[in-house]
C-alpha cells in the first residue's frame, strides 16, 4: 500500500508543490484546502484522480481541523507523514516599534503560524499513531531563530515562528519517546503568496523548493534523538 501524507496549506505555493512532487513519487496525498475558489489544487486532482484527496481545512479553526480528521478517517485509518505547511505573512509585520503596530494582525499570524500546527497535530494523533513513519514536519523559518535574529521589525511574523519552534520542541519531548520523528524546516525565500500576492522578488520557485524539502522531510537522519532547525541547503540554524 502506498504511504500516506497530509499537507496543510496545499492550495498554492510550497504546499501545492509538495503535493505535486509527492504524487509523482506515488504517495497517497491528502491536501488541506483553505481556498476552494483557487483552481490549482482541483487541476492537480484531475491529473491524479486516484491518489490526491482534497480536504477542506482552516488551521485557525479547531472545528475545521476536527472536520478534516473525520473526512480523512472515512477513507483511511492512518497517516504516515504530516506536513504542517500552512502559514501567513502580513506587510504590517514590517513595522518597527516607532510605528503604529497592528496587534490584531499579529494575533492572526500567531493563530495560523503557531497555534495552527498545534491544532493539526493534536487532532491528527488518532491517525498518525497508526502510521508507519510517525513523521511530523513543520515549515518554519529563519525568522524564528532568536540567536541569529538581526531584524529591527517583523514582530508578528518572527514571534509566531519562534513560538512554532518552541511548540515543536515540546511536542518532541512528549511524542519522540512514542516513536515519532520530527522535521523543522526553513524552506528559503519562496515565490509564494503568503502576503496575498505572489512575491516575485524571492529566489526560489515553489516546485524547486519542494524538491529540496522532500528529502529532508522523508529521509532518515543520522541522529533522530534530537531536534534540529534545518534549511533548504541542509544547514542547521540555532534556535
Amino acid at each position: 500500500m502506498a504511504p500516506t501524507v497530509f499537507v496543510t496549506g496545499a492550495d498554492r505555493g510550497l504546499g501545492l508543490a509538495l503535493c505535486a512532487e509527492l504524487l509523482k513519487q506515488d504517495w497517497q496525498v491528502f491536501a488541506g484546502q483553505y481556498m476552494p475558489a483557487w483552481p490549482d489544487l482541483a487541476n492537480l486532482a484531475i491529473q491524479f484522480p486516484e491518489t490526491l484527496h482534497i480536504v477542506p481545512l482552516d488551521v485557525s479553526s479547531l472545528e475545521s481541523v476536527q472536520g478534516a480528521v473525520q473526512t480523512v478517517t472515512t477513507q483511511i485509518d492512518h497517516v504516515d507523514v504530516l506536513i504542517n505547511n500552512a502559514g501567513i505573512f502580513s506587510p504590517t509585520s514590517e513595522r518597527a516599534i516607532r510605528e503604529p503596530q497592528d496587534y490584531a494582525e499579529m494575533h492572526r499570524l500567531y493563530d495560523v503560524n503557531a497555534l495552527g500546527p498545534l491544532r493539526v497535530v493534536g487532532a491528527f494523533l488518532s491517525l498518525t499513531d497508526r502510521g508507519s513513519f510517525k513523521r511530523l514536519c513543520f515549515v518554519s523559518s529563519e525568522a524564528g531563530s532568536i540567536a541569529r535574529s538581526e531584524r529591527t521589525a517583523w514582530f508578528g511574523y518572527c514571534m509566531s515562528k519562534a513560538a512554532l519552534n518552541m511548540a515543536v520542541k515540546i511536542l518532541f519531548n512528549d511524542l519522540h519517546p512514542e516513536g515519532y520523528t520530527f522535521r523543522v524546516y526553513h524552506p528559503g525565500w519562496i515565490r509564494s503568496y503568503m502576503s496575498g500576492e505572489k512575491n516575485m522578488d524571492a529566489t526560489l520557485e515553489p516546485d524547486e523548493a519542494a524538491v529540496r524539502a522532500i528529502p529532508i522531510f522523508l529521509n532518515q537522519r543520522e541522529d533522530e534523538e534530537r531536534i534540529a532547525l534545518l534549511d533548504y541547503e541542509g544547514n542547521e540554524w540555532p534556535w
